[in-house]
């Protein structure tokens, strides 16, 4: 058994799809490769393909198509980071390299099932988010005892964390001959704010910095104190008193599990009680599919955030935050160079 991480695509609009019908998959236009046989055909066929393309460009979506095709066999694992979301499913392979063409543009997968599709990225260790971030659409990822520890993680225990075990781990990691896989970097960094987040903001602190962050997007609020809040963590709503609309309920969601329907739904009643005119549910750890179809309904009333809205909430209007949230939070703005597959 191996473990990959499979993206799919840079921007994961297929990540849906990909989940729902069972499937992962490389977005490449390239033909049919189930009758390529060797490296070096498949080389050929994107310089074909790709003449303009740098060598290294090329090889690198060789070795990934080539994985897809010929490498990621029966009863591996994958890992598809999702896009936009503070989760990342994990799923077993059921069988070998199909070329599609029912499903859009999406050409190159193997058949999947799914064990899990809601993993929040904060039940791994930060050394495994290291090696899920990678910028490649397709690696291979041996190091740090990943697949032990994914397996634990799927049983419903937490990460044992770096572990010895004969036979695995030895290798580098990457999609052929342990070459260097380039990071995302910018994932990265969300996976160590995230977790500084997690541990600095429990329960009723995160309230306290979502309150934090409408303030500085120009509400006036009222945030409870830590205890029962009745339905609703922070009232908000505009002009100098915040009698102005729209008016905002809020409530906040810390825990690390998914939000079921009953808070969205206690949320609409807590807006109905307080006449306001719009309502915001913020959980940690995401929704339950149930949340997002029902939230569907409610499009012009009600906004959704993860860890992932929050943190780019956050990461807006850093720089306006109350002094003593920076301190709880420091974080600082950097550049960093874009290395293209």
């Amino acid at each position: 058994m191996t473990l990959w991480m499979v993206r799919g695509d840079r921007f994961g609009q297929y990540q849906s799809l990909a989940l729902e019908k069972g499937f992962a998959y490389h977005a490449s236009q390239a033909s049919d490769l189930s009758g390529t046989t060797s490296r070096e055909e498949m080389l050929e066929l994107l310089r074909s393909l790709r003449p303009d393309a740098k060598d290294a460009q090329i090889r690198s979506w060789a070795a990934q198509l080539y994985a897809i095709a010929h490498r990621i066999k029966k009863d591996d694992l994958v890992a598809m980071p999702l896009k936009n979301s503070p989760k990342i499913a994990i799923g077993k392979v059921i069988g070998s390299y199909q070329y599609r063409t029912d499903i859009g543009e999406i050409h190159h997968t193997v058949p999947v099932e799914w064990i899990r599709e809601d993993i929040p990225r904060t039940a791994f260790g930060q050394d495994l988010l290291y090696s899920l971030g990678s910028a490649r659409t397709i690696c291979q990822i041996e190091r740090n005892n990943a697949k032990s520890r994914i397996i634990e993680i799927l049983k419903g225990n937490k990460d044992p964390g770096l572990i010895t075990i004969k036979g695995e781990g030895k290798k580098g990691e990457g999609v052929e001959n342990g070459d260097d896989v380039p990071t995302d970097v910018k994932q990265m960094a969300f996976d160590q704010i995230m977790t500084h987040i997690e541990k600095q903001f429990k329960g009723h602190d995160l309230a306290r910095l979502v309150d934090a962050v409408l303030q500085a997007e120009g509400y006036v609020t009222r945030l409870s104190p830590p205890g029962p809040d009745g339905g609703v963590d922070i009232l908000a709503g505009r002009g100098t008193l915040g009698l102005e609309g729209p008016k905002l309920c809020v409530q906040v969601k810390s825990s690390s599990t998914p939000s079921d329907v009953t808070i969205l739904r206690g949320l609409q009643g807590s807006m109905s009680n307080f006449k306001s005119d719009q309502g915001l549910l913020v959980s940690w750890g995401g929704f339950n599919k149930a949340v997002e179809s029902e939230a569907r309904l409610s499009f012009f009333s009600v906004r959704l955030w993860d860890a992932n809205n929050l943190i780019e909430a956050v990461l807006k209007n850093y720089d306006r935050l109350p002094e003593e949230l920076q301190n709880e939070l420091p974080l600082k703005r950097i550049w960093a160079l874009v290395l293209e597959e």
